[in-house]
């Protein structure tokens, strides 16, 4: 699309990489069918990222919406309609219902604020939800040049421009050796509280706000050890069931319950999971 400039245009066809070649599980036709997904969201978002005519509207929660998070959805819902007809979707932008036994559940731009102030921290979230459960999910992170995916079953793993790999989480298991991250300090004070959040902060041994999808995936990844969110929309969070799980570490809301729709999240490395819940109780 116009718009974009093309050195952005260079930096993005320079980390690009092929998908053909991946290690699935038994959910092999839908993580390819998700990865696919991925593929199209890219091809959109990429073109539309840093372009000076990029529109960007609130929506009635005062959250941004840009042109970019519209298209996406739009070209994902078409092609689940034509290659899954029987199944629901649930996006961020267009709704849905979670009340079916499949679900695609999107995110177009998680990071929509950073998509717009020019920050290369932004990706689309799919997940494939199965009686409840997530069974597949995928990030796709274009201007990192990153991207993440994990099938019940069938291990974690992300890809960046020098190859894909296997990924799990890390080994920490003493809080203050722990590396952790949250989003925005301010939603702890208007959600939760402030003084759970610090008292994690103080327990731990470094603290960071990479926030959004990217402090899930490096949970995943075993770059940091522990995710706190104590808002998040199911669209925000449901592809890090999987991915964390199947990088061998937990994924809770903030009550302990093993759901991606219960409005809050802790991912961890499994080892430090049930302390810093503790730490996190109002």
């Amino acid at each position: 699309m116009a718009g974009s400039s093309s050195a952005n245009n260079t930096t993005l066809t320079a980390t690009a990489y092929s998908w053909n070649d991946r290690r699935v599980s038994r959910h092999d036709a839908d993580l390819e069918l998700a990865l696919r997904l991925a593929d199209a969201a890219d091809a959109i978002t990429a073109a539309r990222f840093r372009a000076h005519d990029l529109t960007v509207e609130r929506k009635p929660d005062r959250t941004p919406v840009t042109d970019a998070d519209v298209a996406v959805e739009d070209a994902v819902r078409a092609v689940l309609a034509a290659e899954r007809p029987d199944d629901v979707v649930m996006g961020e932008e267009r709704g849905g219902t979670l009340d079916a036994s499949r679900v695609w559940v999107l995110d177009p731009i998680d990071g929509t604020k950073n998509f717009l102030r020019g920050v290369p921290i932004w990706a689309t979230l799919i997940a494939l939800v199965v009686d409840g459960t997530p069974v597949v999910g995928v990030v796709s992170s274009p201007a990192l040049g990153r991207r993440w995916w994990a099938s019940a079953g069938g291990g974690a793993f992300a890809s960046d421009a020098s190859g894909e790999r296997a990924i799990s989480v890390s080994g920490v298991r003493s809080l203050e050796d722990a590396y952790v991250s949250t989003t925005d300090i301010k939603s702890w004070v208007e959600y939760h509280s402030r003084e759970a959040w610090l008292r994690l902060v103080d327990a731990t041994w470094e603290s960071r706000a990479f926030g959004d999808f990217y402090q899930h995936c490096l949970v995943a990844e075993g770059a940091i050890d522990l995710a706190p969110e104590c808002v998040a929309n199911p669209w925000d969070i449901a592809p890090f069931q999987v991915l964390v799980t199947e990088a061998g570490g937990r994924f809770t809301s903030l009550t302990g319950e093993e759901r991606y729709d219960g409005g809050s999240v802790l991912t961890s490395n499994g080892h430090l999971h049930e302390d810093a819940l503790k730490l996190l109780a109002r």
